[in-house]
């Protein structure tokens, strides 16, 4: 069973800690500040917090094992863009979305994912990092562009647990790309997804996706669950076909989407009713799920609000211990929910906190 886990917002990074079954808030850092994203790094204790502080930048700190003090270490930085380059992104870093460890032959990698849609690899605990090259130079990138942000973000990044240099990430918008030689090359990987939102004729091109969300089954790594913006598509192949999930009640447009540690076939989503009406259906907080592959759903709303809830939840703000049955997911308006049997009932954990945008169990 998780007994930890840390919940990232807008005003610091909070801690919540099971004792004897019971989960409660323990602790919090950075207290006022933005924190972007936070890793826990299993394989050596560590804990990573990135900060988005605004005129000041970003900025990422390290625990260490047994420390009660944080140290700073290195941000991704872009190179200088040259003078006669017709990119029309800005090459700075705007903000750290995503961070990953590399897998457990790797001690000390570390992936980063940001905006303005660049990848970043630290073989030194987050020391220092690199641009990875061949994923910004693609010549797709030009038809990235901006979902919720102005600018291309990387959001997901998927470590093959069987090969640590196989690696899938996720771009809004910008599709999917899968290297399976540590990131030296890339190959699109959006194949059967459907943006709905371009002109028809454009609409199945793989370099305009928008993936709100990609998770990896662990024990089935072939198994990939996409919340997109147009729908939920399921890949049984490490990504080189997508297909659709259709007949999802309540509604497919939502960010956050959860995947079994154990079985490919179980996937948690928590829907909202629309791009441009981010609510929850009928304003009854609901997360659905299913079992069999997106065959059928269930839908599950034991101890989640039912009136008057506009909650929305973002893209790392749903997540799966290990145990496959012990569920965190927080919001935007600052509510925090738990559930320790796979979703049939949710605990809150706090009404009052402010808006949230990750949430990671340690364990």
């Amino acid at each position: 069973m998780a007994e930890r886990a840390y919940i990232a917002t807008r005003k610091g990074l909070f801690e919540l800690a099971a004792k004897n079954g019971e989960w409660a808030l323990e602790d919090h850092h950075f207290l006022g500040d933005p924190v972007s994203m936070v890793l826990p790094d299993t394989r050596d204790g560590t804990l990573y917090a990135a900060l988005n502080l605004g005129h000041f930048g970003a900025k990422l700190h390290r625990r260490d094992p047994g420390a009660e003090t944080w140290t700073e270490i290195g941000v991704p930085e872009y190179p200088v863009k040259p003078e006669d380059s017709a990119d029309k992104v800005e090459w700075k870093l705007k903000q750290i979305w995503s961070l990953e460890t590399g897998g457990p032959d790797e001690p000390g990698v570390l992936w980063a994912g940001t905006l303005p849609g660049g990848l970043f690899k630290s073989g030194d605990r987050g020391d220092t990092w690199q641009l990875v090259e061949s994923l910004w130079n693609v010549p797709e990138r030009a038809q990235w562009m901006g979902g919720g942000y102005d600018v291309p973000g990387i959001h997901s990044i998927c470590v093959d647990p069987r090969d640590s240099r196989s690696i899938l990430v996720g771009v809004s918008c910008g599709g999917a790309w899968l290297s399976n030689d540590g990131g030296a090359s890339w190959s699109m990987r959006a194949k059967g997804m459907l943006a709905r939102y371009m002109p028809p004729d454009m609409a199945d091109q793989q370099a305009v996706q928008d993936p709100h969300r990609i998770v990896r089954c662990q024990a089935e790594p072939d198994k990939l669950w996409c919340q997109h913006h147009c729908g939920i598509w399921r890949s049984v192949d490490n990504g080189a076909l997508w297909t659709e999930v259709t007949d999802v009640p309540l509604s497919s447009f939502g960010f956050g989407v959860a995947v079994h540690p154990r079985d490919g076939d179980t996937a948690w989503f928590a829907p909202g009713v629309a791009d441009e009406r981010r609510v929850p259906v009928d304003a009854a907080l609901a997360v659905t799920r299913t079992g069999d592959g997106g065959q059928g759903f269930g839908v599950l709303r034991n101890g989640l609000p039912q009136e008057h809830c506009y909650d929305l939840v973002y893209r790392h703000g749903l997540a799966v211990a290990e145990d496959g049955k012990t569920l965190l997911m927080a919001s935007t308006t600052g509510n925090v929910w738990l559930s320790a049997n796979g979703g049939d009932y949710w605990r809150t954990i706090s009404t009052t906190m402010p808006p949230v945008y990750a949430v990671r169990f340690a364990d």
